[in-house]
């Protein structure tokens, strides 16, 4: 059996992908994904998440200055378990709410030490984008990814209040070094 690895988002696990976009959806989360368009343009939108031409999140590039972002999936052997993000750097919005990372883990696979792992995994390639120090924002609720943070490193700076458009979050620095 093969360790979990990072790598660049691939055609050959568009089955697994698919079936943790079920798994978000069922829990309210990448509404913007449709199921039925990715199936049928797998090849496509992986050439889109490689070049940047397109996120795992809704960009806001109407009000915030859209940034250089790169996709790594947490994969093993031929299954997706989860995304990492990097923001190679930060615009006003993301200094307050969004930061340089955000990963998420398929919820099959959570409970499991892969949040711990993508994070570990994804601070080399932090590093050699450029970035330092890194900023990481996670909602006040979420209680195990904040523990996987605090756990890998991640010193506590502030809480962002919620806003009439923006929810709380808490703020924290990684060294990347």
């Amino acid at each position: 059996m093969s360790a979990s690895k990072l790598v660049k988002p691939a055609v050959e696990y568009k089955e697994s992908f698919l079936e943790a976009l079920d798994e978000f959806h069922a829990e309210g989360r990448y509404q913007f994904l449709d199921h039925a368009e990715l199936e049928k343009n797998f090849e496509s939108f992986v050439d889109d998440l490689n070049e940047g031409r397109r996120h795992l999140h809704k960009t806001f590039s109407d009000w915030a200055e859209p940034v250089p972002e790169t996709i790594l999936w947490l994969v093993k052997e031929d299954k997706y378990i989860g995304t990492f993000n990097i923001r190679q750097r930060l615009n006003w919005h993301l200094e307050k709410w969004g930061g340089h990372i955000n990963f998420v883990i398929r919820p099959s696979m959570r409970g499991k030490g892969f949040g711990k792992k993508i994070l570990h995994k994804g601070m080399p390639y932090v590093s050699y984008l450029g970035i330092d120090r890194a900023l990481i924002t996670l909602n006040p609720r979420n209680k195990e990814g904040i523990r996987i943070v605090e756990f890998c490193g991640g010193e506590f700076e502030d809480e962002t209040p919620e806003t009439d458009k923006f929810p709380s979050r808490r703020r924290y620095w990684l060294n990347c070094n």
